[in-house]
């Protein structure tokens, strides 16, 4: 009992130093919430609108879809219809997260409104090794998607960068994190397809 309470005499400024410190990191945190989600929208809406330029507007559908991620856990996806100034539907858009090398990935990606091509995507956030796994959000890399089947996707180590084919050429020194995108993509896309199309979102009259 003695040494506890020579020890909370000895430590007392350290402990109200944390715990002031820790009450001032969470209110700076709540505080600066909200823009920095609207920051993430914007960046989102800038990335998908460069992806797909005839879309003047981007409309979620009611609800979001269900996915499993690549760890088995449920989450919500919030995805897009992209619409035209006419009215029309030009294709579709979300996010997709997944585990990379260094930390998690987070893409966007639009594809068209049958959801068989990738228009492409983009990195909304990543942490991936400079100059090795960071070039996933090199266009070299990326050009490889627009076009693409958005079924059946595969990495090869080796190959035509140039060529448009459900076919992705690694990264050199960066397979790992070429692979993740690979998979976070194709894991996601794959069942926000097979649900739009049971939702009838996809083929009807509202894509045309």
């Amino acid at each position: 009992m003695l040494k506890i309470k020579h020890f909370i005499e000895q430590s007392w400024l350290l402990i109200t130093a944390s715990f002031f410190f820790g009450l001032l990191i969470a209110v700076t945190s709540a505080a600066l919430s909200p823009r920095i989600e609207q920051n993430k929208i914007n960046k989102r809406n800038r990335l998908v609108g460069a992806l797909l330029p005839e879309a003047k507007d981007f409309v979620p559908v009611e609800g979001g879809i269900e996915i499993e991620s690549i760890q088995g856990k449920k989450e919500t996806v919030e995805v897009f219809r992209a619409v035209s100034a006419a009215g029309e539907c030009v294709g579709w858009s979300f996010n997709a997260i997944g585990p990379g090398f260094a930390d998690k990935i987070e893409v966007v990606v639009a594809v068209d409104k049958n959801f068989e091509k990738f228009a492409g995507f983009d990195v909304l956030a990543s942490n991936e090794t400079p100059g090795f796994g960071n070039q996933i959000k090199f266009d070299y890399f990326r050009d490889q998607f627009k076009g693409a089947p958005a079924e059946g996707l595969t990495l090869a180590t080796s190959g035509d960068n140039t060529k448009i084919d459900s076919e992705i050429i690694a990264i050199s020194g960066a397979t790992i994190s070429s692979e993740a995108v690979v998979d976070i993509i194709s894991n996601a896309i794959n069942q926000i397809k097979k649900q739009t199309q049971q939702k009838g979102l996809i083929g009807d009259d509202r894509q045309k």
